[in-house]
């Protein structure tokens, strides 16, 4: 399988798309969403509330154990969202409002809160950023900048340390000991049911290497296919194009707010009128079927989406009104570092076309290119750039998943507690802060208009199109589960040949 570059192992530590693949193959998590995003349990047997709401008691099911052959216990659940709470941005807000969170016995465990907090299930359930992992305690018992290299979960795969090719490949065997639910799938949720003995991820980071390989029958999948080899795909009787996510990804310049220029608000409203998002979107989702533009930071398929200050949107761009506020912003001609992820296209594209756009303003801008993995940890350098540190990147995100802005990386402006690129905005952070209390849908609308309202003002970041992508497969592997980005490795089969 083609499934991108895997080097960081630990779901916590990064929310990078492989390594948030591997750790859904290995790990297991106590809630997990359904097809219609409802949280569903998965680890959990039951649960409940008390009658204030503000303590939940969890009792984990039967069959759990961990590959070593050890009991999970509440002890491991207890370390695992206290780590987790660390980084995710759910997860800060869960430890913020709790006032414990403990072991009561060897399956049973208590959150307790200082206020009810009525999404508390939603957000153990996220798949936004991190996942909730469960870990060993052993394991989960450092901070979460610290990385879990053990590879040890309860989850329906093994990884295989010893078949284990860095840079090359890794191999996952089917976890003979483990009992999935007796529920069918529906989306992440439900019975977790391995029907290969083995998955083999090969890393192969040239597009028109890997697709040469599925057409020879050497690998069955392929991630992430460059959207203008779609016809030479649709070509082969062999092969399928599928859109697993059909809400698609929104692609996102993050700015370094802590480092100039783009720690003046100018330079950042400067990259909100530079962006011609129709420009992008041609490079990146080169069918018109697959790209839209996007002006709300809660996405275009959430119901939340809105147009509140969204004046600014202009098809094309205005590269002048760009440059007339760098002046404004002081800007002398600083360096302006865009890191490169040479491995995968779309990205890949959209920097070197923002580079483009911004010496044409006479911006001195440069390039860094790297694997993604390499940008992965340049990333998190918070310095100058002339410290190894840098200036503009591009990620995505689903789209869906904007509708949470509780979890979403993405909408989090905390500062340097939050995600790479850290803004922060305390007016915004008050307004997201109220968001899991809120109880009706026409209540959430109203507060989403007042956040991006603010948002679009201080610019937390800059959103550069809604692209769908598809995967590309031999028509002999089916039963992926379709929900997000993400592939999960169960329920997948491949027939005889």
């Amino acid at each position: 399988m083609g499934l991108g570059e895997l080097q960081v192992f630990d779901p916590i530590f990064t929310t990078t798309d492989p390594t948030q693949i591997h750790g859904l193959a290995i790990y297991d998590t106590l809630f997990s969403p359904d097809s219609r995003l409802l949280p569903r349990p998965q680890m959990v047997e039951k649960w409940s509330a008390s009658d204030d709401k503000k303590t939940y008691t969890f009792q984990l099911r039967d069959g759990l154990a961990w590959h070593d052959g050890t009991p999970v216990t509440a002890g491991d659940c207890v370390a695992s969202i206290r780590r987790w709470g660390e980084v995710a941005s759910g997860g800060q807000m869960i430890m913020a409002r709790a006032s414990d969170i403990s072991k009561k016995d060897e399956k049973t465990f208590t959150i307790a809160l200082k206020e009810p907090l009525g999404l508390l299930i939603d957000m153990l359930a996220t798949i936004a950023g991190s996942s909730l992992y469960i870990m060993r305690e052993k394991d989960a018992d450092r901070p979460a900048t610290e990385q879990v290299t053990t590879n040890i979960g309860s989850g329906p795969f093994k990884f295989n340390h010893s078949l284990a090719k860095p840079g090359a490949s890794f191999t996952y065997d089917r976890n003979e000991k483990y009992v999935p639910r007796s529920e069918a799938p529906d989306g992440f949720a439900g019975g977790k049911v391995v029907k290969v003995d083995r998955v083999v991820w090969d890393i192969i980071v040239d597009s028109q290497t890997a697709l040469a390989a599925l057409h020879a029958g050497e690998i069955d999948f392929v991630r992430l296919p460059p959207a203008d080899l779609y016809p030479m795909i649709e070509s082969d009787p062999d092969l399928a194009l599928q859109v697993l996510d059909k809400s698609g990804n929104d692609l996102c310049l993050r700015m370094n707010h802590l480092q100039k220029p783009f720690d003046n608000v100018k330079a950042r409203q400067a990259m909100l009128h530079l962006i011609d998002q129709e420009a992008f979107l041609r490079v990146t989702a080169s069918d018109p079927k697959y790209g839209h533009t996007v002006t709300s930071i809660f996405g275009n398929t959430t119901p939340y989406s809105n147009d509140e200050n969204t004046g600014w949107f202009k098809r094309g761009g205005d590269p002048e009104k760009a440059k007339q506020l760098f002046k404004e912003a002081g800007y002398a001609g600083e360096k302006i570092v865009i890191l490169q992820p040479t491995t995968w296209a779309a990205a890949n594209n959209a920097a070197l076309l923002l580079a483009d756009m911004l010496r044409k303003i006479g911006v001195n801008a440069e390039l860094a290119p790297s694997d993604w993995s390499g940008v992965v940890a340049r990333r998190a350098n918070k310095g100058a750039v002339e410290s190894g540190g840098w200036s503009i990147f591009i990620t995505d995100d689903p789209d869906f998943v904007q509708g949470d802005p509780v979890s979403a990386v993405f909408l989090a402006a905390n500062g340097e507690e939050g995600w790479f690129g850290w803004p922060q905005n305390d007016e915004y952070e008050a307004l997201r802060a109220k968001w899991a209390s809120v109880e009706t849908l026409e209540d959430r609308k109203a507060l989403a208009r007042n956040m991006q309202r603010i948002w679009w003002d201080f610019v937390g970041d800059v959103r550069l199109g809604q692209y769908v992508t598809a995967i590309a497969r031999r028509q002999t592997l089916t039963g992926l589960i379709g929900l997000s980005p993400l592939v999960p490795l169960w329920n997948m089969q491949k027939a005889a040949v």
